[in-house]
């Protein structure tokens, strides 16, 4: 006999309640309880027959040793910097989540991607809840998208998507988007954490049981993160964010999570009419409109996964009209800005108790690694002291408390990027001096102290 249970469910972080509460006790979110129904009884007995795969096969328990170990080969696509974000291609049988803000180009980025694939005779299943079939036939003409083996599915009953599954034996399968889909065997509504909880897990199911790779598209929340419970990022093998601003062009594909690769890869992309193309050399991009003699103005080279970037970091410090001086950061970490602040105060003898600051990493880019600490110091003291940095500087160091200058990683990577771009001077670590050559054409020069690094940068 089946039983129905009421609960209440958090559509914020997926917290169970037996009863309405306003608040939700776990993230703190208001009104984000809602009623769900569900069933304790065979109702759910699907979801507890053994694995099988699409030829009828139940998977078995192996011993160890008769596992084939060899190195699955990834599979790459036409766009390079989406192979470097997921590790050096795509990995077969792996469950990979996208999210982002609506109309930043998730849903572009997965139809040229599933174009490329089926173009290179991959059989491809686009499965899509929220456009109907011409609709994305129509976005396919204008991304010059077209193959035998791409199918299109507008559906969003999982149990009919499973069959369709079966039936085509796709290697390839994309979602958009997780939370338009509905599993029959959740009575809650289409999108609550129920359904996005059981759906996923489906997902993941066909996934691994069938060595089908399924790309699965999310909704954000204003916040910023992918709508539905923590647990849906856990279940993924990776879970990557598409950023970027509505008003400018560029878009950063961004690794957060990823079994077979780093989780600090960064992709960047240029919007088009025709689609997304490849950033080859961002530097130039977060570089192109530098003025030369501007103040609070230092370039710092940040290591993103594996590639070097150099990136502007900006500073405006003024005096406070208010009782407690302002710090703004953008792209940065405001504690961090903060703690820097703090420091050339009291190790540098700057004056910034009374001074509101505003700082920010030009282009869009996020920077949160410690090799930047001496470019926002520099930046803030050019700004404060309005002397500006020879535009042929760059820096890279980690400032600790007591006004050290920290030795980072993969320096000479750093170096090298910079000496490309046509930089002649480089602040670094005295430290990371040992052992490697410095490249022709730069100067590399060790400093130990914040106060000496002022000194030699500013004068």
């Amino acid at each position: 006999m089946v039983r129905v249970k009421t609960q209440y469910v958090c559509q914020n972080c997926g917290y169970n309640s037996p009863r309405y509460l306003g608040r939700c006790p776990n993230c703190g979110e208001w009104n984000t309880l809602v009623e769900e129904q569900i069933q304790s009884s065979s109702s759910s007995a699907a979801t507890k027959r053994p694995t099988t795969t699409l030829t009828g096969l139940v998977a078995k328990p192996q011993k160890i040793g008769e596992i084939n170990s060899h190195e699955t080969p990834r599979v790459k696509t036409k766009l390079n910097e989406l192979n470097r974000v997921l590790g050096g291609g795509i990995v077969p049988g792996s469950l990979i989540l996208i999210g982002g803000d609506p109309g930043i180009g998730k849903s572009t980025l997965l139809l040229q991607v599933s174009g490329q694939l089926s173009s290179e005779h991959h059989r491809v299943l686009y499965v899509s809840g929220e456009e109907s079939a011409t609709q994305i036939k129509m976005r396919a003409e204008r991304l010059d998208v077209a193959a035998d083996d791409f199918y299109i599915y507008p559906e969003t009953n999982m149990d009919s998507i499973k069959d369709t599954i079966r039936e085509l034996k796709p290697e390839y399968v994309v979602i958009d988007s997780v939370q338009t889909m509905q599993a029959t065997d959740v009575t809650s509504a289409i999108g609550s954490v129920s359904q996005i909880r059981e759906v996923t897990a489906q997902l993941m199911q066909i996934a691994k049981s069938n060595n089908i790779t399924i790309f699965v598209v999310g909704h954000v929340t204003k916040g910023g993160a992918i709508a539905g419970p923590k647990i849906l990022e856990h279940m993924v093998d990776t879970v990557l964010y598409f950023e970027g601003d509505l008003h400018h062009t560029y878009r950063i594909l961004r690794s957060v999570k990823n079994r077979f690769g780093s989780t600090n890869e960064l992709g960047i992309f240029e919007m088009h009419t025709n689609g997304l193309s490849e950033v080859k050399n961002p530097s130039e991009i977060f570089l192109e409109e530098r003025l030369k003699d501007a103040t609070g103005s230092a370039v710092v080279v940040s290591l993103e996964g594996t590639r070097p970037i150099l990136v502007e970091i900006q500073a405006l410090v003024t005096p406070t009209v208010y009782g407690n001086a302002q710090r703004t950061a953008t792209g940065l970490n405001r504690n961090r800005v903060s703690l820097i602040m703090a420091v050339l105060e009291k190790r540098a003898n700057l004056m910034l108790q009374n001074q509101d600051a505003y700082l920010k990493a030009a282009g869009g880019v996020k920077l949160d690694e410690p090799a930047i600490d001496l470019a926002i110091a520099i930046s803030i003291a050019s700004s404060y002291r309005d002397k500006g940095t020879q535009a042929t500087d760059a820096f890279v160091g980690e400032v600790g408390l007591t006004g050290e200058i920290r030795r980072v990683n993969r320096i000479e990577q750093r170096v090298a990027e910079a000496q490309k771009l046509g930089f002649k001077r480089i602040f670094v670590p005295k430290n990371n001096l040992k052992g490697w050559q410095a490249p022709t054409g730069i100067e590399v020069i060790g400093v130990t102290t914040l106060r000496q690094a002022l000194r030699l940068a500013l004068g």
